[in-house]
């Protein structure tokens, strides 16, 4: 295999005080800089190269709750939920709906795990469809494995066929393969919006228009695009969508997910997991269930208060910051990590397992080589330098547009590029 020599490439010394330089003059003309203060753990040499997974928490955070615990649960003990904590679920998601989504008011709540609500959503969808002759599920070969679980076990219960679109591990689903893939017989189409593995940004417009050509439903699983790349659930005309809301809306470990459903199905949907608080008033603890009206039917147990109060910091900086500026920085902290493997680990062997042009990928890269192990990223852990790894020899470096330096992830590369024999 030739490998291109990259305009840096030349004597070592000369390429690290260029991409010094860059990264330094990069991080200057940054407006999005100042926030990066805000998160616990940035004025330490560490970096994080995995906010993808999970993001930093605010420093406004730890404040957040433990006003929460003296002046909300210590205060108003039980009367809380009165006062605000039963409305937090359709509060919080629609000011992510607002700031994050595109979507109108109404049509996003906070529940669950990602695989809870998937579920809920798939099976929603399913009984939408109603149609005997609709028996197949179309999904992709390297979506998320819960996503791929969850549409198995639907598919059993149900005896419905699953149709797999074969991916190509270092891209995604095109609007081609779905068009081929998706016809008379296809009930839900579940894609994700970013592939995990890769970072592809799939069309998520032109992949949804496909889906309803074919008369099915589409599920999108925005996992590794919310908060990270611009998304327009209403203008798309996207049925269901879900996502967590722990690596770029930085709610923290297990913060509970979302549920996005489009307003033309809510009047007639029910959800499969019927729970007391997405019955119609549901303190009459009434024999039998009537869904609430509107998205709060997508409810099931008590909400996870504590899980919700980290979100709220982050959305607010994406409402001021937008999300339009925070793409315009991932775009730039992935082409500069792209511009670093080119110029140190290419000529090392290394591969991009990532589409090359920066707006066909989310806000990570991937890089593949047979050095590369658990053992590996270990290592770099053990050196505050934190990436993860994928099976087989894959390091994804995830970068947090709100909170990660040009500088940092200059010095991360660094560290994976002295992984490797010279």
């Amino acid at each position: 295999m030739t490998i291109q020599q990259h305009p840096l490439v030349g004597n070592p010394e000369d390429t690290a005080a260029a991409l010094q330089q860059r990264a330094a003059e990069l991080d200057r003309q940054d407006p999005l800089a100042g926030y990066r203060s805000q998160f616990i753990g940035t004025d330490t040499p560490l970096s994080y190269l995995d906010g993808n997974s999970l993001g930093r928490p605010l420093a406004r955070t730890a404040n957040d709750i433990s006003t929460f615990i003296r002046d909300g649960w210590g205060g108003r003990l039980i009367r809380g939920w009165d006062e605000e904590w039963l409305d937090l679920p359709q509060a919080i998601g629609d000011q992510l709906g607002r700031a994050v989504l595109a979507a109108d008011a109404g049509q996003t709540v906070i529940a669950d795990s990602t695989t809870v609500v998937l579920y809920k959503l798939i099976r929603a969808a399913l009984a939408a469809v109603a149609d005997p002759e609709r028996n197949e599920l179309v999904l992709d070969t390297e979506n998320f494995p819960t996503d791929r679980y969850l549409v198995e076990g639907i598919a059993l219960e149900e005896g419905l066929t699953l149709r797999w679109i074969e991916t190509d591990p270092a891209a995604g689903v095109t609007v081609d393969q779905v068009r081929e893939a998706a016809g008379p017989r296809t009930a839900v189409v579940l894609l994700s919006h970013i592939a995990y593995r890769s970072g592809h940004l799939a069309d998520l417009p032109g992949i949804t228009a496909a889906v309803h050509d074919a008369g099915a439903l589409v599920v999108w699983d925005l996992c590794h695009s919310a908060g990270s790349v611009e998304i327009e659930l209403d203008s798309a005309g996207v049925d269901f969508a879900a996502g967590c809301t722990y690596k770029y809306l930085n709610g923290g470990p297990g913060s509970p997910a979302f549920a996005y459903v489009n307003h033309r199905h809510l009047a007639s949907l029910n959800q499969p997991i019927w729970g007391w608080m997405g019955r119609k008033d549901a303190f009459e603890m009434a024999s039998g269930y009537e869904p609430a009206a509107g998205i709060r039917r997508f409810l099931s147990g008590t909400p996870a208060i504590f899980g919700m109060l980290a979100m709220r910091g982050t959305l607010d900086l994406i409402e001021e910051a937008s999300m339009a500026a925070i793409r315009e920085k991932s775009v730039k902290l992935t082409a500069f990590a792209v511009e670093i493997f080119e110029a140190w680990l290419a000529p090392l062997g290394v591969e991009l397992a990532s589409p090359r042009e920066p707006g066909d990928r989310g806000s990570h890269i991937t890089l593949d080589h047979p050095g590369f192990a658990k053992g590996t990223v270990a290592s770099l852990w053990d050196g505050d330098v934190i990436p993860d790894f994928r099976a087989p020899h894959g390091i994804r470096v995830g970068l947090s547009p709100l909170s990660t330096s040009f500088a940092e992830v200059l010095h991360g590369m660094a560290a994976i590029r002295e992984q490797l024999p010279q």
